[in-house]
């Protein structure tokens, strides 16, 4: 018969060091873009101007 205990001990352990995995790779994603230069966009509600306007 299959050892339940340690296998669900071991799957435990897994997951726990998939979640470091994951947590760590967002910590890093999160440094990168604050250490990155912001990027400024302006938005506006004016419309394009064409020819035709002054």
């Amino acid at each position: 018969m299959p050892d339940y205990e340690k296998m669900y001990f071991q799957l435990a352990a897994k997951v726990a060091d998939a979640v470091e995995i994951l947590i760590k790779a967002q910590q890093e994603g999160e440094n990168d873009y604050i250490e990155d230069e912001a990027l400024v966009i302006s938005i506006s509600d004016r419309e394009p101007k064409t020819e035709g306007d002054n």
